[in-house]
């Protein structure tokens, strides 16, 4: 994700379950009361995943909240939105998701120039060993801050 990004959605669960081989930014097909949506931060990316189906890349299980005013205009909000790549980026996609245990998973939604793109990491699942590990390990960073902290302010 480069500069300039404003990010309206972070899949936290993601980087929990998950290590992160590789990542790339798409752009998604919205419907007008969709971005509408998407720019009031009404995007829940925890169940999503991404499928290459016959060359093209679509999301599954993203829920976009329908726009308050949309009215008749709002669509489904679990529909599948197909995601923009060139078709090496797909092809390349599609070849590390052919290895045994790995997936696309949406990571961020965010705003760039004004349009509406998403990160999609290719990832390999977590074991139940491998999310303890994290969890210390955030918690020893934790603790360390925190007694740096009060060490300077009993300075």
């Amino acid at each position: 994700m480069n500069d300039g990004a404003k990010v309206i959605a972070k899949n936290k669960r993601a980087r929990h379950d998950y290590h992160i081989v590789d990542s790339m930014e798409a752009g998604i097909i919205l419907r007008g009361t969709e971005v509408k949506s998407v720019r009031q931060g009404k995007v829940q990316l925890i169940d999503g995943y991404a499928r290459v189906e016959n060359g093209e890349l679509y999301l599954h299980g993203v829920h976009i909240s329908p726009y308050e005013q949309g009215g008749r205009y709002n669509v489904d909000p679990r529909r599948v939105r197909k995601l923009l790549m060139h078709k090496n980026e797909i092809a390349r996609l599609e070849r590390q998701v052919m290895e045994k245990g790995m997936a696309l998973i949406p990571l961020s939604v965010y705003l760039k120039r004004g349009k509406v793109k998403v990160e999609v990491g290719v990832c390999r699942g977590k074991k139940r060993y491998d999310k303890r590990e994290t969890i210390k390990r955030r918690d020893a960073a934790r603790d360390a801050e925190r007694a740096l902290r009060n060490r300077m302010k009993g300075d």
